[in-house]
């Protein structure tokens, strides 16, 4: 199993094999999930004071907010997969 790594803005990369979900934050269940990781400390704020504009939720729990766009991010999720899959 490769380790594929994915750009979320400003040098920060999260783990692509631990990526459930990439979703925009403006719905009020997307608000509770930030609200409860927060809680939990499970909250990680990639934005560097910057609007979060993509809400990536982990497999372990862990919420990552991002200040690019989800479809940025997911763009980058997919060449990054076609990448490793052209490579075989």
């Amino acid at each position: 199993m490769d380790i594929k790594l994915i750009n979320i803005g400003f040098g920060n990369i999260v783990s692509g094999n631990r990526v459930i979900s990439i979703v925009s934050p403006e719905s009020a269940p997307i608000k509770r999930i930030i609200s409860e990781a927060r809680d939990r400390a499970q909250l990680i704020d990639a934005t560097y004071g910057r609007r979060t504009r993509a809400v990536i939720v982990t497999d372990s729990g862990h919420v990552v907010l991002s200040a690019i766009q989800p479809e940025t991010v997911a763009h980058r999720f997919m060449s990054n997969k076609d990448t490793k899959d052209s490579d075989k």
